[in-house]
């Protein structure tokens, strides 16, 4: 699933090409959504929210997409030929350029007073300008009984804790502070998750502007560590129905 530094560079690309334009062409292609007419209509910002879309308009209303696994939202020019398979949920164009979304997870059109009811179930966006480390520790410790696991690598991959990390951002941090995903949260202490959010916030920031070319654990099982050569091992994190595969380091990552 595309993290919050893939969605944060999508909507800094969809910013750029639709704030201030009117629309030319728009079809939702989703349930009822193809009946509506957003046509003339002008960017006002597409921004995002943990790993979430949010395209608003002049109008008072706002596109909410998001990617899940597989979706994207691809920019080509106005006059190129716009495919029609059945895997394009949404077209958007200007006189300039047309943005398809592709494989699109969830497409709503709502009033952008309304943005709550598809995201305010998030907790503090990493990349947002609502960020708090405090509030997200606060959630850590809190949890969400029946939904979340206790173990830290679980915890970090709830969007309700905090939004915008998913497997590559939560295996990468953890590796460099030398903790385990299967630590439980109750014997870190408020110093080590301070620690943790802001290694884990340095990195995806980073990953903002530069694409990330090498990993330090995440996608190499099997493979030597980077600190001490035992091999990288996998396993599932997170709680049942909800799992996701983390890496570790066996012996760095021992507290």
């Amino acid at each position: 699933m595309p993290e919050g530094d893939v969605v944060w560079r999508t909507c800094r690309r969809l910013d750029q090409v639709f704030a201030g334009h009117p629309l030319t062409r728009a079809e939702l292609r989703w349930g009822r959504l193809i009946e509506c007419d957003l046509i003339g209509m002008v960017g006002a910002e597409v921004i995002p929210r943990g790993k979430h879309i949010l395209h608003r308009l002049d109008s008072g209303l706002t596109i909410h997409s998001h990617l899940l696994m597989e979706g994207s939202w691809r920019i080509q020019d106005a006059v190129d030929h716009i495919p029609q398979h059945d895997t394009v949920r949404a077209v958007l164009g200007t006189t300039r350029w047309t943005g398809i979304g592709e494989r699109l997870g969830m497409l709503d059109l709502i009033r952008t007073d309304e943005e709550d009811s598809v995201v305010g179930h998030l907790g503090p966006d990493i990349l947002g300008p609502d960020w708090s480390a405090e509030h997200a520790i606060a959630n850590l410790r809190a949890g969400h009984l029946g939904s979340t696991h206790d173990l830290i690598g679980g915890a970090l991959l709830d969007q309700r804790n905090l939004a915008g990390l998913g497997t590559i951002w939560t295996s990468e941090p953890l590796w460099v502070e030398r903790i385990s995903p299967w630590h439980p949260i109750t014997d870190l202490s408020d110093a080590d998750l301070v620690r943790l959010l802001d290694r884990a916030k340095r990195l995806i920031t980073a990953a903002c502007e530069q694409r990330m070319s090498n990993t330090y654990a995440y996608g190499r099982s099997g493979q030597p560590c980077r600190r001490c050569r035992t091999p990288i091992k996998a396993a599932v994190a997170g709680p049942p129905g909800k799992e996701r595969r983390l890496y570790a380091c066996p012996r760095c990552q021992s507290l």
